[in-house]
């Protein structure tokens, strides 16, 4: 008998042993795994027992008066417990879709080399780019609503725009090849303008933002969520982590720096990761949308963008 065990109080001159199965008859060994389970649910019910080790698995064994008692709650137990965790859920392969989401992230720094240079267009000389789309929160709560996207566009310097686009890459490419580009985008884009509405809000009427970084950490709290609804039943992937993740990122890059808008980044990530636990919930229900959906979300993204750039200049 293993003597490390704990030993019930008062001795019954005749134990018996627990089948695995809990059938009367049933076999009496158990793995280490079940034993270290049912020890749990004995303990929580005060039914005395002894563990013995042998050498192809473990008793349990319990005094003769507790026997039907500690099988009724050990079948109680197995019953509610049944299929516990959950299976993983299927995995979703990823769309090849890395070129086009590049491809996006590469046009943005396109755009901030024409930002820099001197052009004349729609009765600007030259056309302050910056001074027209950032986010400026008086501007925009006298109705310069388009400032909530165009900033995203806008970088402060080469230094300011690699940062978002290095980070950015990594977190967008995953989304989008999880979501589609369409729906990554598109989700995207709402999490940024959610973001910067948040925290136009909350800021004084003189305050000015540029940067795709409230896009970004949209997108961390977009794979959080999608991450926390996924697997929220299954234990084994701890589905905690990814939340746990993401809130670190954005205290680690989020926070630093003079010029930093810590407003912007919090509220971009809360945005995102509401939006992201509707679009999970929503996929669980509808599927993933397909080739054709993605296009046209795609569209309406790249539409809204020179939309709004077309009403700033104007």
């Amino acid at each position: 008998m293993d003597k490390n065990r704990k030993h019930p109080p008062f001795e019954y001159p005749e134990w018996l042993a627990l089948p695995s199965d809990l059938q009367e008859d049933g076999p009496v060994l158990l793995s280490k795994k079940l034993l270290r389970r049912w020890e749990l649910v004995l303990q929580a019910r005060q039914i005395p027992f002894r563990c013995e080790d042998h050498a192809s698995g473990w008793q349990i064994i319990v005094p003769p008066v507790y026997f039907d008692r500690a099988c009724k709650e050990l079948r109680l137990y197995e019953q509610e417990n049944h299929n516990w965790p959950p299976p993983l859920p299927d995995v979703i392969p990823p769309q090849d879709n890395i070129l086009s989401t590049l491809s996006v992230l590469f046009l943005i720094a396109c755009f901030h080399n024409l930002t820099l240079l001197s052009i004349n267009l729609l009765g600007h000389h030259p056309v302050d780019w910056v001074g027209l789309g950032n986010a400026h929160v008086e501007k925009i709560m006298q109705g310069q609503w388009w400032r909530l996207l165009t900033s995203l566009t806008l970088h402060a310097d080469w230094l300011h725009l690699l940062g978002n686009m290095i980070i950015g890459a990594l977190f967008v490419v995953r989304l989008c090849r999880d979501l589609g580009s369409g729906l990554g985008w598109s989700l995207l884009l709402a999490s940024g303008v959610f973001g910067n509405l948040c925290n136009a809000l909350l800021q004084q009427p003189d305050h000015r933002a540029v940067g795709a970084s409230t896009a970004v950490f949209g997108a961390v709290g977009l794979l959080a969520a999608i991450g926390l609804i996924r697997y929220r039943h299954n234990l084994r992937r701890r589905w905690i982590l990814p939340v746990a993740a993401a809130l670190a990122l954005l205290a680690l890059l989020g926070s630093s720096g003079e010029r930093t808008d810590l407003g912007a980044h919090l509220f971009g990530f809360v945005c995102g990761f509401g939006l992201g636990l509707v679009a999970e919930s929503m996929l669980n229900r509808y599927g993933r949308p397909g080739v054709r959906l993605n296009r046209l979300l795609a569209l309406g993204c790249t539409s809204l963008v020179l939309l709004v750039w077309w009403a700033a200049l104007r």
